[in-house]
């Protein structure tokens, strides 16, 4: 699950590293053997928020001795919230964390490790889906997070559009692009696009200024990790984030089958395919979506809920379209809960953390078909849980299966990267420079590596 980090994270993120508190290294969770008192619980999904409040409650009468306090706060505000608690003192004892960003959070010792713990306490990572664990070790070898739940990127899309254009189900499931021709995929998305006299975007006297209904949506420019936007585009050209990951040093922002991947990106929007950049700023693409102004929108499988929510869509989801190499891609991002190194109350902060990676709290969040918990077996009753509301996942499930997933790009000094992308990627998206000038932005980005 992401967001694009905006300027008061990158500055919050700068006065951690100046004002954190490092003290030789991070220290360990403790025993949870004689665990008590009152601990707080932070995570920023308000669409999560009622089964984590079930598994406070269940988790209090299990151990009575120990009460959670549940904050719940949006994407923005709660990670400035998070680094603002970091340096004055007052951050939560647990929260909900982000590949993205632990890796700084390690680096100024404000995490505890939890190997101790897991080894202790009997911790079976095996029980997770294949690699979720391994992504929350940090450099130093030690685990700062126990795995809560994943995500990939599938095609949301209106059924009644499709239909109407004379599109089927199948011809959705079965897309392919390239960077060149734009394949099958930007022939669906032409064709789904409609302008205010009812021309589409693939007929005589289409008019590219005033459409009504958008092939696909935009969210925005992707940033450093262009999740939702171009990810799992690129990806299928051959093309990597970075030299390794997790823990990659260089990034590939220069590499020609990226940037003319995004170059096919702003070709979409020049032709009237997708919606101005500008438009995009204050916007809600899920909500244009539900507002019929637009037939697909790729985005992750968190938001299956709002998506499946909006009154008067009938929504379908389809894989992402195959690209150069015939396969598909999509990121694999997968979340974590994390202690604050500052926690006045370790133990219960431990035991809590153990809960909510347990088939207890996994099951129950399984059961309210929002996301997809870490636990394979409760990732499967999620599944069900979906099914039960007539909602097929398929899409997101078999990128896993089939290992066509790829993981989300994991370095030291995200922030930073994401401040030198976001504009670069912006002025590309707006048309006011070409992809060849991400060159420049890449050399600035592993600049900071040096």
């Amino acid at each position: 699950m992401k967001k694009a980090l905006g300027a008061v994270a990158v500055a919050a993120a700068a006065a951690i590293a100046l004002s954190a508190c490092t003290s030789g290294g991070n220290q360990s969770a403790l025993s949870t053997g004689s665990a008590s008192g009152t601990i707080s619980y932070w995570l920023w999904d308000a669409n999560q928020l009622p089964a984590y409040k079930q598994c406070a409650d269940d988790f209090h009468k299990a151990n009575p001795d120990i009460t959670v306090n549940v904050t719940q706060t949006g994407w923005d505000d709660y990670w400035t919230n998070i680094t603002n608690g970091f340096v004055a003192g007052n951050g939560p004892d647990v929260f909900t964390d982000h590949l993205s960003k632990y890796g700084d959070f390690v680096k100024n010792s404000q995490l505890l490790s939890l190997d101790d713990a897991v080894k202790n306490d009997n911790i079976d990572l095996n029980q997770y889906q294949k690699g979720l664990a391994d992504l929350w070790v940090g450099q130093d070898g030690k685990r700062y997070g126990l795995p809560k739940d994943w995500d990939t990127i599938s095609l949301f899309y209106n059924k009644d559009m499709l239909a109407k254009a004379g599109l089927t189900v199948d011809q959705m499931g079965t897309l392919n692009w390239d960077p060149q021709s734009g394949g099958s995929f930007e022939k669906t998305i032409a064709h789904l696009t409609v302008d205010k006299n009812g021309k589409r975007g693939d007929e005589a006297g289409f008019d590219k200024n005033n459409v009504a209904v958008y092939g696909l949506g935009l969210a925005g420019s992707g940033a450093s990790e262009g999740q939702t936007e171009w990810s799992w585009l690129t990806e299928t050209t051959g093309w990597n984030h970075t030299d390794k990951n997790p823990w990659g040093t260089h990034y590939n922002f220069d590499d020609k089958k990226f940037q003319d991947t995004i170059t096919w990106f702003h070709s979409m929007i020049d032709k009237g395919y997708l919606p101005k950049l500008e438009t995009t700023v204050g916007a809600s693409m899920p909500d244009a979506f539900g507002a019929g102004k637009a037939a697909i929108n790729a985005n992750g499988s968190w938001m299956i809920g709002q998506y499946y929510g909006y009154k008067g869509i009938n929504v379908g989801i389809a894989p992402t379209p195959t690209g150069p190499d015939g396969k598909r891609a999509s990121m694999f991002n997968g979340l974590a809960d994390s202690i604050n190194a500052a926690t006045k109350n370790p133990a219960a902060a431990t035991k809590w953390v153990e809960y909510l990676a347990s088939p207890a709290c996994q099951d129950v969040v399984a059961s309210k078909a929002v996301v997809f918990p870490a636990i394979s077996e409760a990732t499967d009753k999620a599944a069900e849980a979906f099914k039960a509301k007539g909602i097929d996942v398929a899409p997101f499930t078999q990128q896993v299966k089939d290992n066509t997933a790829f993981l989300f790009p994991i370095t030291e000094n995200a922030a930073k990267v994401d401040g030198i992308m976001k504009p670069a990627m912006d002025a590309v998206f707006s048309g006011q420079a070409p992809a060849s000038s991400l060159t420049d932005a890449n050399s600035q980005v592993n600049a900071l590596f040096q």
